[in-house]
């Protein structure tokens, strides 16, 4: 088994759980069975609308593993349309439900005696140090919005430019009518 810091761990979940968030994983639990289990530390049950988005929360999740060098043992998927997938990921194993595989399998149930983590306030802790970022971002997106202001300053076009553009408009269509009567005319005779 790979053995991961605690400090490393709840880093890994906090992650975890924001990228599911930001995915719209419903029903989101984090649950410590690490003193029920001996396969794993953390279960975390999500809950997916459909196998796209089942497939979107795993995506996701393989993500937030890699990124933090946490190897995935295994993934296992019932088939398309069993609407269950599972990662174990050691200390971590996260559990991808549709609804009606969710009550189906009942995970919450069988581990009821495990210790639920409150999800809301992982999620807080990592959305907290993204506010800089997002400051951060903004910094460069200004000299672009000046840009766009010097570029609308342009000195508007001479009157007869505009006139002379208004006056082509009726001369075309006037045009066309004239072709089409010359031409009816020819077949007439």
């Amino acid at each position: 088994m790979v053995t991961v810091s605690d400090a490393q761990t709840s880093a890994i979940l906090r992650a975890l759980v924001a990228a599911l968030e930001d995915k719209k994983a419903e029903q989101l639990k984090v649950m410590n069975v690490g003193g029920l289990s001996d396969i794993t530390d953390f279960l975390v049950l999500a809950t997916g609308n459909s196998e796209p988005h089942l497939r979107a929360l795993r995506i996701e999740a393989e993500k937030i593993f890699d990124a933090a060098k946490l190897p995935i043992a295994g993934t296992e998927q019932g088939g398309y349309g069993s609407g269950w997938t599972v990662m174990d990921a050691y200390q971590i194993m996260v559990h991808f439900f549709t609804a009606e595989q969710r009550v189906n399998y009942a995970l919450d149930k069988l581990w009821k005696d495990a210790v639920e983590i409150d999800v809301k306030t992982m999620a807080a802790r990592v959305a907290a140090p993204a506010k800089p970022k997002a400051a951060k971002a903004l910094k460069p997106k200004a000299p672009k919005a000046t840009a766009k202001a010097k570029v609308s300053k342009t000195p508007p076009k001479p009157k007869s430019a505009t006139k002379k553009t208004t006056a082509k408009k009726p001369v075309a269509t006037r045009a066309k009518p004239a072709v089409g009567k010359v031409v009816k005319k020819a077949t007439r005779k």
